[in-house]
């Protein structure tokens, strides 16, 4: 079915050489990462009505490593630029980039696969899209009067790492679905992704939430890879955390049994006369977008000299604001998700 929807020449052939033979160790990691991940994603595109073999794309794309980076600053399992992110409702900003996250990135990668292939009405053009964008693909068909993928990998309308995304995908698959056929047996699929879910009403330091959940604090960042810095996001309201299997009674237990000093820290910085956010920012070395959402200022703020303003802080690290931390006094309890 693989080959009929997408076909199989001599393309296809050496990627598939090439991922069962040079490649193998590296891919054969990449097959063993995926089964964290798999069983999420192919409901996710069950639920579309999408084929549920797309979720192999992210072995070319990122090995399934929710923190791939690419030169062209594309992130997350599903290689997001950061223009066609904000497009599908993925947030990027000092405090996280949602493109990391295995839930909300598949979702966004599942709604933008949807609209490509309603655009051009193949995968394979709608792969071709996915790899090079959308305006790229519809010109390259313009100038070649030709909506058949394997036609226009044939002129110099596309470029090489396009043409040669759509075969790499096909043989990545191929080998994912079979992979016995093709040499890889009895693989170590990792675990798949369980986890359990709090709504946090305020922030909260990712140390205390592996202190609150008997755990480490690399499990937690492993749960949340979208969190980028020490802490949940302080400008948001109800934040969805995730936390260990089996630890929520606990976490709960103890995060409203806690003091306000346990939770999230802040520096007190105090406006002088001539301050902008940009200066401070230079001097404290923390970015301005991360002092304006924290202290809720909109977009044009106006510094009153005298005012104090909560700086991000880490206390686990020195910070340059100043040497006495104060926690964020008020705080409400968290919320069980369903």
């Amino acid at each position: 079915a693989l080959y009929e929807t997408h076909g199989f020449n001599k393309a296809v052939e050496s990627h598939l050489n090439f991922y069962s033979k040079k490649y193998r160790e590296k891919f054969l990691n990449q097959l063993s990462r995926a089964g964290r991940y798999l069983g999420m994603m192919a409901e996710i595109f069950r639920v579309r009505n999408l084929p549920e073999e797309l979720v192999f794309l992210p072995l070319i794309e990122s090995g399934f490593n929710m923190h791939a980076y690419s030169p062209k600053k594309a992130a997350g399992p599903w290689q997001f630029i950061p223009g066609t992110a904000t497009r599908y409702g993925l947030e990027i900003n000092w405090w996280v980039d949602e493109r990391r996250d295995p839930v909300k990135s598949t979702i966004a990668a599942a709604e933008y696969l949807s609209d490509l292939y309603g655009m051009f009405g193949t995968w394979n053009l709608a792969l071709a899209a996915y790899n090079a964008g959308e305006g790229k693909i519809l010109k390259a068909i313009k100038r070649t009067n030709s909506n058949d993928f394997w036609t226009l990998r044939n002129t110099k309308h596309i470029k090489r790492e396009t043409k040669n995304y759509v075969p790499s995908y096909i043989a990545a698959t191929a080998i994912a679905l079979d992979p016995e056929s093709f040499g890889f047996e009895n693989i170590a699929y990792h675990t798949p992704l369980e986890y359990d879910e709090v709504v946090i009403d305020s922030p909260i330091t990712l140390a205390t939430v592996a202190k609150f959940t008997d755990t480490d604090i690399e499990k937690i960042k492993e749960l949340n890879p979208e969190l980028r810095r020490w802490c949940t996001p302080p400008n948001i309201s109800d934040y969805t955390l995730r936390i260990p299997v089996g630890t929520k009674d606990i976490f709960l237990s103890n995060l409203e049994n806690a003091s306000d000093d346990e939770l999230f820290y802040v520096k007190f910085y105090t406006v002088k006369k001539g301050d902008t956010i940009k200066k401070i920012s230079k001097r404290l070395r923390v970015p301005g977008q991360a002092i304006i959402d924290l202290n809720s200022l909109g977009k044009k703020p106006r510094l009153k000299a005298g005012s104090k303003l909560m700086i991000p802080f880490n206390p686990e690290k020195k910070s340059p604001a100043s040497n006495s931390k104060k926690p964020i006094l008020k705080r409400k309890p968290a919320k069980e998700t369903a």
